[in-house]
């Protein structure tokens, strides 16, 4: 490369043994020289979502984290349980690299003109590997950022928003009018009320703290749905009777509130129904699991009838089912609106060699609402 600084660049490395161990490193690794439609970010901000969790930590008991090796090579380790080697055993003995997308400066660029247009301009990355100080990538990887906007207000511009808009899609694609959403006080959730507000459609929050129903009425949020509330699920059976949500987004995951959405979608839809059937209402009520911040068993008791679904949803496959024209409608969107409806908060921002220290990995490792962790990899 033109300037030696970037030849090379620490990057964050997940690894599980097969002797159930996790490690966690920092490499450093050699810069590749841009292709001609290829450009190097020097990576200034990336988040920590969900997803970057389950790759980073791999469900290892973070009661066991312990640090070893050097400030210069530094390891953390930790133990992970023989049930979840099995599950993970695609990936043992790997060193993977973690990270879906970030934010940077293009530092050097390949000889087409979309990849020099893209020099010395900051810009919003797509591609894994993030938790890097350089990332050589191909223009169709990167957002242009406005000029007034930085790498940190850049760096969640894929996931997240991507994700709400996604959800509302979803929703219009398969025939429903309003939906449900819980751990709705996440930045997700804040982005997706955004969005319901402006685009007209009818949202349930559910949420799990009366501190966090206030600040999504704070947005404009009209049904919200406290979990933590003796009259939970009677508020919620009102709330989808109002709003005739029939499709529902669980961030939760494991635990019995996948069944539950299901149940208050379907004694809302009794409500609109003349006539007794055995087999419940004919309206096709849908949960899509996208999340798992509870590990249990999903639990589903069986009190919702026959016509209902419960299925996975991710970004990347929706997005390469809905088509090029819908995703670039989504992207466009999403540059325009960076500072507004999808602006992200952080309580917390990290660089590379903290991200490894134990009390940080806990604290993150909670996954807490209201504590997005920020990786900063140009901080030593």
């Amino acid at each position: 490369m033109a300037n030696s600084k970037h030849d090379t660049g620490l990057q964050l490395r997940s690894t599980v043994t097969a002797e159930g161990v996790l490690e966690l490193s920092l490499a450093r690794i050699p810069t590749p020289t841009p292709g001609p439609g290829e450009v190097v970010v020097r990576v200034e901000a990336s988040p920590l979502n969900p997803s970057d969790l389950a790759l980073l930590l791999a469900g290892a008991d973070l009661s066991t984290l312990k640090s070893t090796g050097t400030r210069e090579a530094p390891v953390t380790t930790a133990t992970v349980s023989p049930e979840v080697v099995r599950a993970l055993s695609a990936r043992i003995g790997q060193a993977l690299p973690v990270g879906n997308e970030g934010a940077g400066v293009v530092v050097a660029a390949g000889s087409s003109d979309a990849a020099q247009a893209l020099l010395g301009k900051a810009v919003s990355i797509i591609g894994g590997a993030m938790y890097s100080q350089y990332r050589c990538l191909s223009v169709e990887q990167c957002l242009q950022l406005p000029a007034d906007t930085t790498p940190e207000q850049g760096a969640s511009w894929f996931v997240n928003p991507l994700t709400a808009l996604g959800m509302v899609e979803t929703m219009r694609r398969e025939g429903h009018s309003a939906l449900i959403h819980t751990a709705a006080a996440s930045n997700l959730g804040q982005m997706l009320q955004k969005v319901c507000s402006k685009d007209g459609v009818r949202l349930i929050n559910v949420v799990r703290k009366p501190e966090q129903a206030a600040l999504l009425r704070s947005l404009g949020a009209e049904y919200v749905c406290d979990s933590s509330q003796p009259t939970f699920m009677q508020d919620l059976i009102e709330a989808a009777a109002a709003t005739s949500a029939t499709i529902a987004f669980d961030a939760i995951g494991g635990g019995k509130l996948a069944g539950q959405l299901l149940t208050a979608m379907e004694a809302a839809a009794n409500r609109r129904q003349e006539g007794y059937s055995r087999y419940g209402s004919t309206i096709h009520k849908q949960v899509y699991i996208y999340g798992g911040l509870d590990r249990s068993p999903t639990v589903l008791s069986r009190s919702f009838g026959m016509a209902w679904g419960v299925g996975g949803w991710l970004l990347t496959p929706f997005l390469q089912k809905a088509g090029a024209d819908t995703a670039q409608r989504l992207r466009s969107r999403v540059a325009s609106e960076l500072k507004t409806t999808f602006a992200s908060s952080y309580q917390r921002r990290v660089s590379l060699r903290e991200a490894l220290q134990p009390e940080v990995i806990a604290s993150y490792g909670k996954q807490a609402t209201g504590a997005k962790c920020l990786i900063t990899p140009q901080v030593e």
